[in-house]
C-alpha cells in the first residue's frame, strides 16, 4: 500500500493574518478560514481544551496546500524565530517560481529578508532562501531555459 498524495503541511504561527499576507502575496489562493474546537480535535492532537484559528491556503496549481494554525487555547509554545536554515526540524518549504527577483522584491515589500543570496545553480536554477514573518523560510526556485 501507498500513499495517495501530501495533503498539506501545518505551520503553527501567532499571527495568523500576517503570515497569511505573505503567501497570498507569494501566490498562493486563500481557500478557506475556519475555527477548529472539541473532543474530535483535542482527541488528534493530544491536547486537552483545544481552539484554534486556521487559513488553508492552496498552490495556484491546486497540488499543495498549506495550512496556518493559531492556537488560542492552548497557547503555543515558543521556539526560535531566527533560527539558522540548520537547525534540525521542518526548516523551509520551497516553491517554484516564474520570477525570483519579482516574487523577491514583492515579498521584501511586505518585510521579508533574503536569508543568503540569490545564486545560480549550474544552467538550470536560480535559488534563494526568504526569512518572513515568525521566522518561517520559503526557498525560491526560479527554472532557467
Amino acid at each position: 500500500m501507498t500513499i495517495q498524495r501530501m495533503d498539506n503541511v501545518g505551520i503553527v504561527v501567532d499571527d495568523l493574518k500576517a503570515v497569511s499576507a505573505f503567501f497570498v502575496e507569494l501566490g498562493l489562493e486563500l481557500e478557506g478560514e475556519a475555527t477548529v474546537e472539541g473532543q474530535w480535535v483535542d482527541r488528534i492532537v493530544g491536547l486537552d481544551g483545544v481552539r484554534n484559528d486556521i487559513a488553508m491556503l492552496r498552490t495556484p496549481d491546486g497540488h499543495g496546500r498549506l495550512e496556518l494554525i493559531k492556537f488560542h487555547t492552548p497557547p503555543a509554545t515558543t521556539a526560535e524565530p531566527n533560527a539558522p536554515v540548520n537547525t534540525l526540524g521542518i526548516r523551509r518549504i520551497m516553491f517554484a517560481v516564474d520570477d525570483i527577483q519579482d516574487v523577491l522584491a514583492r515579498l521584501q515589500a511586505q518585510g521579508a529578508e533574503l536569508v543568503g543570496e540569490v545564486v545560480q545553480y549550474e544552467d538550470k536554477y536560480l535559488l534563494c532562501y526568504v526569512r518572513g514573518p515568525e521566522g518561517i523560510i520559503v526557498a525560491l526556485a526560479e527554472e532557467l531555459s
